[in-house]
């Protein structure tokens, strides 16, 4: 029994080792289960719009670090986020993705699936000297004639709502997290800055 104990005292402590070898940046303070029910949401109708009251909970996970072509690491967070209007207590939005840190290049990166056959694969940069600093803030973006950061979308979504541009913009300080989402669309003939917006809290 005491080798046994041994082997995996040892494979604990070097996976410990491991996971405080990984720069999650700015990224660091996402990890953990947050809830918040101040959103709104501001969608499109065919006469017009529709605000939405929800409430959500994302959860962000620490996956570690990626190594691409042994020339870029990456930091990376998994995510899944539900969202749940107020008036029915409906889901009517369902997420998941990565959020990613290049620390040599100071990129942020976010890849985002949408059950409406849609991608995306959104990209900023974060230049700020300290990631412990009372306010974090960052934000990505992607748009359909962007070279490097760019949006996926099905025929049907292509003709009939069709995403030309994606801003996202966060705002971490302490246990309170802020964002800010546009989603640029082509529908019922017309142009339409779908947002969300919502305050979490940290649960754990």
């Amino acid at each position: 029994m005491g080798p046994t104990n041994n082997l995996e005292n040892n494979d604990r402590e070097d996976k410990e080792d491991r996971e405080d070898k990984v720069d999650y940046g700015p990224l660091l303070g996402l990890l953990g289960i947050w809830e918040g029910d101040k959103g709104l949401d501001l969608s499109p109708e065919p006469e017009g719009s529709e605000e939405s009251p929800y409430y959500e909970s994302i959860v962000f996970q620490g996956v570690g670090n990626a190594e691409n072509a042994e020339s870029q690491l990456l930091a990376v967070l998994r995510y899944t986020q539900e969202v749940t209007r107020k008036s029915d207590n409906k889901v009517f939005h369902d997420q998941t993705g990565y959020w990613m840190w290049d620390a040599e290049q100071g990129i942020i990166m976010q890849s985002i699936v949408i059950p409406r056959a849609v991608c995306v694969l959104a990209g900023g940069t974060y230049t700020n000297a300290s990631t412990e600093a009372p306010e974090i803030r960052f934000s990505v973006g992607a748009a359909l004639d962007d070279p490097d950061w760019r949006i996926i979308q099905s025929p049907f979504m292509r003709d009939k709502a069709r995403t030309i541009r994606f801003r996202h913009e966060l705002i971490l300080a302490g246990k309170t997290l802020s964002y800010s989402e546009t989603t640029e669309l082509e529908i019922y003939g017309r142009h339409f800055d779908h947002t969300d917006k919502n305050e979490l809290t940290l649960k754990k």
